[in-house]
């Protein structure tokens, strides 16, 4: 055997290690479904350099890890879209086959290159109805899955997720479904949780009542509005809810207007 032999099934397990463990220093971004769309949302301070991005009329790009990288490949995912809808139909753009040709562009880097694409990424299509909505996945290696509902990619993707699971929800509102996200991306490794500004995060929908580019940003204004109302949301459902009065006992039992105090239609006094 050669010096510096390292086996095939080596190779890939270091590449695998490898590139995990560079997604890994990322944070997560998630992708979920609400009543009206699909909403993408990820902590980034820059609003240059954006992790969350349109591919086509109603198709979005979510990823996560080197931005160079996963950058490359938005551009070469625009580009087969755009091909692809003037040869044959727009209607024949979809997130399955963009999906497809993502996975066998990452598969084969990381079969024949030294170093695997460092990055996961997310294509997500709206449909005209819920059922019809469409989240893939797709891994440094190539690997594709299907995604109902929701998923939360790189960073700690495995506790994001746990909160997503908790919270998420057919048929949530915007507003609700913001505030999954929030919640979740809020969550670290520890159990601590890290406020979130609107100035730290990138976030943009699927709007299903547009019929042309359903891609939007949600901007500043709007990003703090809804992260307003995610909060004061948050605060009322963890207030204990008030217990009803019991019956009266003791010498005034029956008698509420003894000394003046309450009248026949008050509660207990303060």
């Amino acid at each position: 055997m050669p010096f510096g032999y390292v086996s095939p099934a080596q190779a890939m397990r270091d590449k695998a290690e490898y590139a995990r463990q560079g997604i890994a220093r990322g944070r997560s971004c998630v992708t979920l479904q609400y009543e009206g769309g699909i909403l993408l949302m990820a902590p980034n301070p820059s609003s240059a350099l954006h992790k969350i991005s349109e591919i086509y009329d109603r198709i979005a790009f979510a990823a996560v890890g080197r931005y160079n990288e996963y950058e490359t490949l938005r551009k070469a995912g625009i580009t087969y879209a755009d091909i692809t809808g003037y040869q044959f139909d727009r209607h024949d753009v979809t997130a399955r086959g963009i999906a497809n040709y993502y996975a066998q562009n990452l598969g084969t880097i990381f079969t024949e290159n030294l170093k695997p694409f460092e990055v996961e990424i997310v294509v997500a299509e709206v449909g005209a109805q819920p059922e019809a909505d469409q989240i893939y996945r797709i891994t440094f290696d190539g690997s594709v899955t299907d995604e109902p509902g929701f998923v939360a990619f790189g960073g700690q993707a495995d506790q994001v997720s746990a909160v997503l699971k908790e919270r998420y929800s057919p048929g949530m509102s915007l507003t609700e479904a913001f505030a999954a996200a929030l919640d979740a991306l809020s969550t670290s490794g520890n159990g601590e949780r890290t406020e979130l500004a609107a100035t730290q995060l990138e976030a943009a929908i699927l709007d299903r009542t547009r019929d042309h580019r359903t891609f939007r940003r949600v901007r500043a204004a709007r990003l703090e509005e809804l992260i307003s109302e995610s909060r004061s949301d948050g605060s009322k459902a963890a207030e204990p809810p008030e217990a009803p009065p019991g019956p009266a006992t003791g010498p005034d039992a029956g008698n509420t207007d003894r000394g003046g105090g309450l009248g026949s239609g008050d509660s207990n006094p303060v």
